[in-house]
């Protein structure tokens, strides 16, 4: 279930906020009533961005081997082909 809590529960409730988010439950922090924010542990933001980090030391050691370089446009260009041409 998602837990949704002010953002002054931070303060007031840190405890507890901390106690679901080891159990690995995301917590989304609120201010006036709008998302603010997401808390979450360790190890969930490591399963998220651990692919990331991985094609992007990929794209670092495929740079070395090679001069050859794309501009912004060309690499925008080539994502929205694959993503539908949108």
């Amino acid at each position: 279930m998602i837990e949704i809590r002010p953002v002054s529960d931070l303060r007031n409730k840190f405890t507890e906020i901390e106690n679901d988010v080891k159990e690995g439950q995301p917590v989304y922090l609120t201010k006036n009533g709008y998302g603010s924010m997401v808390i979450m542990s360790l190890e969930k933001y490591a399963q998220l961005t651990d692919d990331v980090e991985l094609i992007l030391d990929e794209a670092d050691r495929a740079a070395k081997e090679t001069n050859v370089r794309y501009s912004h446009e060309e690499v925008f260009s080539r994502v929205r082909r694959n993503i539908g041409g949108r």
